[in-house]
């Protein structure tokens, strides 16, 4: 394989997306596909802008980019948006926005980071119902990256170049890297992360909420399932129990005394610290006053022991709690449940 062309060493890769108005179809049934695909194509013709992989969906555009030092997502997503959304409206007769709000950016700090984009971007069509394998989805780069059409203006070697140094060897691995479709609870911490979708509970200040969560927050709430942020909540709870040794306890706010008020305010402080909702919302869960919570909170930070407990990385609870609660459910269950389809 001809290696791509060369860019600027300092490059950065992003994924930006847009999402359409709910009722409005971003291709109209296809009409549009290959015209916004041109427009993609037109968008990265500049020096050392390049497109790795693009998929184009009903309801969501997605473009993976790797731009040089000084350009931003937010060059491509001007060069994108205003048209797209003019051809929208006049193919669809409407009037008024044609996208949910603005496009959104997402930093790929790794190659690793950068493989699992594609393979999410490559099996969404599958999870949004389009298709029933990622290779006979239409409108996306896969099929040119894989050889199955022809290449009309986009330059598979970028992608290719991931996953090997020759065509047939690099499909290959491709192919394999694309086999496994991702679990249903890791497509659902992909598409809160990226603001496709919100978490939603009933521990606002109205009987329902929403509002949107990445990293660690995404991670517990694809966890819960259904019960979005509440049973993220429930999740931070298990662990904690696990933690401080309370055995046979379902609930904190069960717990009388010290240990209990400690726990509470616990969960709140990791709550609050990824990011999954504010103290407000904790003490609704826990059917407590938000104002006792937070100065609970504070002793909970100035005490040394709990001050070590909240320093380990999010990442290492999360897992820890995400495992207990998967645990809890396959053996109430009886089956892992968790992989998609």
């Amino acid at each position: 394989m001809d290696p791509p062309a060369p860019v600027s060493a300092s490059t950065t890769t992003w994924h930006i997306c847009w999402q359409a108005v709910a009722g409005h179809d971003l291709i109209a049934g296809g009409a549009l596909a290959e015209r916004i695909r041109c427009r993609l194509l037109d968008a990265h013709a500049q020096r050392d802008r390049v497109l790795v992989d693009y998929l184009l969906a009903p309801t969501e555009i997605h473009v993976l980019s790797k731009l040089p030092a000084g350009d931003s997502p937010g060059a491509v997503a001007r060069a994108v948006s205003s048209i797209v959304a003019r051809w929208v409206r006049d193919v669809m007769s409407v009037r008024g926005p044609v996208f949910a709000g603005p496009f959104r950016a997402h930093r790929v700090g790794s190659l690793d980071a950068l493989r699992t984009e594609l393979r999410m971007l490559a099996w969404r069509p599958v999870a949004l119902g389009l298709c029933t394998a990622p290779a006979y989805y239409p409108h996306s780069a896969l099929r040119t990256t894989l050889g199955l059409r022809r290449a009309m203006g986009f330059d598979a070697r970028p992608q290719l170049a991931l996953f090997g140094d020759e065509v047939p060897a690099a499909r290959a691995a491709l192919r394999a890297w694309l086999a496994g479709r991702p679990y249903a609870m890791e497509m659902r911490q992909w598409e809160l992360s990226r603001g496709l979708a919100l978490a939603v509970g009933t521990v606002g200040p109205l009987p329902r909420m929403s509002r949107q969560v990445r990293g660690a927050a995404a991670a517990l709430v694809a966890a819960a399932g259904a019960d979005g942020i509440d049973g993220a909540l429930r999740i931070l709870e298990r662990w904690l129990l696990a933690r401080l040794g309370l055995r046979g306890v379902e609930r904190l706010a069960d717990v009388p005394g010290s240990i209990g008020v400690r726990g509470r305010a616990l969960v709140a402080c990791l709550a609050v610290d990824v990011s999954l909702c504010p103290a407000a919302s904790v003490a609704r869960h826990f059917k407590r006053a938000r104002a006792t919570l937070c100065e609970q909170m504070k002793a909970c930070r100035q005490r040394p022991e709990d001050r070590r407990l909240l320093a380990m990385p999010a990442h290492r609870i999360v897992e820890e709690a995400v495992g207990l609660a998967v645990a809890s459910r396959e053996a109430a269950d009886g089956t892992p449940g968790i992989r998609a389809g």
